[in-house]
């Protein structure tokens, strides 16, 4: 497997996402660059539609970028064999999907699931009971999948995603069908794994979880718009070939898309063209 020296967890190097059907091409990502560090807890929000689950796939190395460079764990997602990535995925990484039902197996109750991920992941001492408990399902250890509601199940991947202590965890929407008590606990438990060193990153419409995140992206129409770290004020983007995407209320001010830049020391000025006139 191609192997990369980059310290950062993920490393995404002017990544495209193109899927083809019969009727054309959707673009789902362009051109989107991107590094996750180990120990913080990422938050991915946009509108529907704005790319933010085609990424996290990507991330979770369920696919394959149509074309740029994505490193995840050191490999290169890209050149990477199918059985490679199976591997990677197994041992390496959490991935909570945006339908739930889909991450759990069927036949085992829940306590079982979680130690044949467990046994995946080379944590044999893994006790399910107090994973199970962490996300408020200890009483739902010998329930199988279908005695299990939407929201049981979604709290069940994620306990799945975090057995273990996976380098990286990716959850696409994982407090989705949650209510406020829940969301929370959840919520807790990835904090809790960025904190002893995971690389967490999520997506998430809910502005109760976005600013519990240590790094917020915002992707609109399939690249990375704005950033905000902490406390500090979102920072728009500038891409690798100059590109800068403008908060909506700012694009409205420039309505043929056109604009003139003044740089003057470090002051940068923006203004429409027929200002010159």
């Amino acid at each position: 497997m191609p192997v990369s020296d980059t310290r950062a967890t993920v490393s995404c190097e002017d990544l495209v996402k193109v899927f083809r059907s019969a009727t054309g091409e959707t673009h789902a990502l362009r051109g989107l660059g991107l590094e996750l560090e180990p120990g913080a807890l990422t938050v991915v929000a946009g509108p529907s539609g704005s790319g933010k689950s085609s990424l996290l796939t990507l991330l979770g190395a369920r696919d394959r970028p149509s074309a740029g460079r994505l490193t995840v764990l050191g490999s290169d997602v890209g050149g990477a064999s199918t059985r490679e990535l199976r591997g990677l995925r197994r041992r390496r990484i959490g991935f909570v999907p945006q339908r739930s039902s889909s991450a759990v197996f069927t036949h085992l109750c829940a306590a079982d699931q979680l130690r044949q991920v467990a046994s995946w992941r080379g944590a044999a001492r893994h006790d399910p009971d107090a994973a199970l408990d962490a996300v408020g399902l200890g009483d739902r250890a010998r329930h199988r999948p279908e005695a299990l509601s939407g929201g049981e199940q979604q709290r069940l991947a994620v306990a799945m995603a975090l057995v273990g202590r996976p380098a990286l965890v990716v959850a696409d929407e994982p407090t989705a069908e949650l209510d406020h008590a829940n969301a929370d606990r959840v919520m807790d438990a990835l904090l809790a794994a960025a904190a002893a060193g995971s690389t967490v990153v999520i997506s998430s419409h809910d502005d109760r979880i976005t600013h519990r995140a240590d790094r917020l992206l915002r992707l609109r129409h399939g690249v990375l718009s704005s950033e905000t770290a902490g406390r500090r004020t979102a920072a728009a983007v500038i891409d690798a070939t100059g590109r800068l995407q403008l908060p909506p209320e700012v694009l409205e001010l420039f309505p043929d898309r056109r604009v003139v830049v003044d740089a003057d020391g470090d002051q940068v000025r923006l203004r429409r063209p027929e200002e010159d006139r």
